[in-house]
């Protein structure tokens, strides 16, 4: 009897400890996400915001060297390792770079270029289309005493007909604003570039650089921690890009065969988009949709299909295997990091929501294996007698 009744006991303190360990997880959750709203709502109450991004365009040119750098450097290592000189190797490196640059900006700029031209000679026939199609619908409430179907008819046409003029008047300064950023943004990316060429040439001087600002007892914590850092960013850059290439060659085939206009250009946006989590494809999808309705119905179902079909085996099948092995954040994580920094930094924040919620992972679980902040130094649960 008395043996009967300590393994009840035992089961119920054990059922206790795993309840207190999930309501504890959810309080750190909540404490985190909380404390991270608040931390940045006072950050741009004191203007920090506006600080950082002018220091940000200052200093534009060294952070997409520094970047260009980190992500050749295991390149130029391997080149390294097989005994060619390192300047040597970053001058290949450097050299497929600026034959790749060039590739693209004589293929596929003039090519998007033309297809932005293409839209904007269609943006009358589009409008028609759009308004055609919003005539039929409308025309089904005709039958509805109540609903002045003429009136909503005049008001929805004035809309549309102010937003296509106003579209197409300024279409020629969006173009030149266009031209002018592209060109502005050339130059700073080739400056970075330059930049990058030294750091690279150097990279491990950097990072023993970056560490020289830490104390020295806890230099080797520093390169332990800055090691899991680089292999969780790296191994989400490439994930990303790997994902982003799928989706821009998949959706560009399929655009191309439906007669999407300016196929590429769509198909651009929404692998650029993809890199959004959740919320990307459903953006990256919209513009395809609208040209693609625009132009037939069965276009725009054709494209509509093609999208969910893409983005279906990407995000069952590619995305978790790509994306498992590196940043490994939960979904819930994901979902309230693109509302926090999609809040307060656009579509800048949703991009970079999911790596630095990895990195803040990354760097939590280091800190709380290494000296058991959160969790005990032995998880174990009470044993049951026989």
């Amino acid at each position: 009897m008395d043996n009967d009744e300590k393994k009840i006991n035992v089961k119920n303190v054990n059922e206790v400890v795993s309840l207190s360990k999930i309501i504890l997880k959810i309080f750190l959750i909540l404490s985190i996400v909380v404390g991270t709203y608040v931390v940045l709502m006072l950050l741009k109450e004191l203007h920090v915001f506006s600080f950082l991004l002018t220091m940000l365009s200052v200093l534009t040119p060294f952070f997409i060297g520094l970047v260009v750098a980190w992500f050749f450097n295991p390149l130029v290592n391997k080149l390294q390792r097989r005994g060619m000189k390192r300047i040597l190797g970053v001058i290949i490196v450097y050299l497929i770079i600026l034959a790749f640059i060039g590739l693209v900006i004589s293929l596929i700029i003039p090519l998007i270029y033309d297809q932005i031209s293409d839209i904007s000679e269609t943006i009358p026939s589009i409008i028609k289309n759009v308004e055609n199609i919003a005539s039929e619908a409308i025309d089904k409430f005709n039958k509805i005493d109540s609903i002045d179907t003429n009136l909503i008819k005049e008001k929805l046409f004035s809309t549309i007909g102010n937003f296509g003029e106003g579209l197409y008047s300024s279409l020629p300064n969006i173009v030149v604003d266009f031209i002018k950023a592209f060109v502005s943004g050339i130059g700073t990316f080739f400056l970075g570039l330059l930049i990058g060429f030294f750091l690279l040439l150097g990279f491990r001087d950097v990072t023993d650089t970056l560490i020289m600002f830490v104390p020295s007892k806890f230099h080797g914590t520093a390169k332990d921690l800055l090691g899991k850092i680089n292999k969780t960013l790296r191994g989400y850059v490439n994930g990303a890009l790997f994902d982003a290439s799928i989706i821009l060659v998949a959706c560009a085939i399929c655009f191309s065969i439906f007669g999407l206009k300016s196929a590429l250009l769509f198909a651009l946006f929404c692998a650029i988009m993809n890199v959004i989590p959740y919320a990307g494809p459903y953006i990256g999808a919209v513009p395809a949709l609208l040209v693609g309705f625009s132009q037939s119905t069965s276009i725009g179902f054709a494209v509509m299909i093609s999208i969910i079909i893409i983005q279906t085996i990407e995000g069952n099948i590619l995305s978790p295997i790509v994306m498992s092995k590196t940043t490994n954040v939960k979904p819930v994580a994901i979902i309230i990091g693109l509302l926090i920094f999609g809040h307060f930094f656009g579509i800048l924040g949703m991009i970079l929501s999911t790596p630095i919620i990895g990195v803040g992972k990354v760097i939590f679980h280091f800190f709380d294996d290494k000296y058991h902040f959160f969790s005990e130094v032995k998880h174990e649960t009470i044993k049951e007698k026989d």
